[in-house]
């Protein structure tokens, strides 16, 4: 009976290894070519939206984020031509590409401070490595979409 308990307990521990060391990535990159990005451009926290419409920054409370902390971030986004966007609606995902699994939490916009400034609470990371923050922004008229690179000690 022993030796049933140590290899169901075998099987269980390769399967879950198994399971983080899949190439598909919770924001929809998949194949054996996921690879953190080489440059230092991007893990910028100013971005432009995938099609251009809006330009994001983000600012954490913990300098540098730290692992396995509940934290809050402020987004700022604005326009292509620098004006405030106002009163839209953000949806964020993240994860890590390479362990094929997102974040712990489910972070969401709790606040739209103005000037086109959103708070972001829930973030968590609970290991080290490379993850991605995809935000969502949808200003009434247009959709555009953010993918932030973090790379965590």
């Amino acid at each position: 009976m022993r030796i049933w308990i140590i290899l169901a307990s075998l099987v269980v521990s390769l399967t879950i290894l198994a399971g983080c060391g899949r190439p598909n990535s919770p924001a929809g990159r998949t194949g054996a070519s996921v690879l953190p990005p080489a440059s230092e451009e991007e893990y910028a926290t100013t971005r432009v939206t995938d099609a251009g419409h809006f330009r994001v920054t983000y600012r954490s409370e913990l300098d540098p984020v730290s692992i396995n902390k509940i934290h809050t971030w402020r987004l700022h986004i604005e326009t292509a031509d620098g004006l405030p966007v106002e009163n839209a609606t953000i949806v964020i995902s993240g994860g890590m590409p390479e362990h094929n699994h997102g974040m712990p939490t489910q972070p969401q916009v709790t606040a739209n401070l103005g000037d086109g400034d959103y708070q972001v609470e829930g973030m968590k990371f609970q290991m080290p490595g490379w993850w991605t923050v995809t935000f969502v922004i949808d200003d009434g008229a247009t959709q555009d979409s953010v993918t932030f690179n973090l790379r965590l000690q």
